[in-house]
């Protein structure tokens, strides 16, 4: 068996990460909170909890935890109205079942919650038997290691010996501090300099890509 791979989910297997950004941009604004988008997108994929802390620091605001609640509470609705917009990135469904047909084990590990992840991965095809791991699961998201060290446990895999793949710094980040190898993907929007910096081994432009140099992260084709 070669190595396990830990996919997170929005911007690496589904194209998510604009929908995201404009439901944070619209919870926020309910919160009377104004920032443009760029600002919104430099956080997506880091946990939501440490993302409002740092856009209260930014826009020199306390949240409450009341705050906090009420404004992921707001972009998780927010964001379902945007769902129905999203796809399946390029290569994606096929790379997971050339992954499971190769007997490679695989499992995602997400920033988001359970009911926002769960129309992606119904999306996708995941098979119910997949681990999927979860904010809900864990005590920290991303950029800490706790999704995808809980992921590899879910495997039965060793994480030293398992591929991150991510599309942002904070899953390279989480990478590194679990020490497995970071694979980084450019269709969340960051620039590949970001993600080799951030840890990144190699970078491909989408799942597709990815999948076709599968040789290069150690699965014989």
């Amino acid at each position: 068996m070669g190595p396990a791979f830990l996919f997170d989910l929005d911007g690496t297997l589904v194209d998510s990460v604009y929908q995201h950004v404009l439901a944070w941009r619209e919870a926020l604004e309910q919160a009377g909170i104004e920032l443009a988008v760029w600002r919104i997108h430099r956080r997506i994929g880091m946990s939501g909890g440490l993302f409002l802390d740092a856009l209260g620091r930014e826009t020199g605001r306390r949240l409450t935890p009341e705050d906090v609640t009420s404004i992921q509470q707001a972009h998780a609705t927010a964001f379902r109205r945007q769902v129905s917009t999203v796809r399946p990135l390029p290569g994606a469904v096929e790379l997971l079942a050339y992954l499971s047909r190769s007997r490679v084990h695989w499992a995602i590990a997400t920033s988001g919650r359970l009911e926002s992840a769960r129309p992606l991965l119904e999306m996708l095809g995941v098979a119910p038997d997949v681990p999927v791991i979860t904010r809900d699961q864990v005590e920290h998201a991303k950029p800490d290691p706790d999704l995808f060290l809980a992921a590899a446990e879910r495997l039965g895999a060793d994480v030293a010996a398992s591929i991150v793949v991510g599309d942002s710094v904070w899953d390279l980040l989480a990478a590194r501090r679990a020490q497995a190898l970071g694979v980084g993907l450019l269709s969340g929007g960051y620039g590949q300099d970001e993600l080799e910096r951030a840890g990144a081994y190699r970078v491909y432009q989408d799942p597709a890509d990815l999948l076709r140099h599968l040789d290069e992260v150690g699965v014989r084709l």
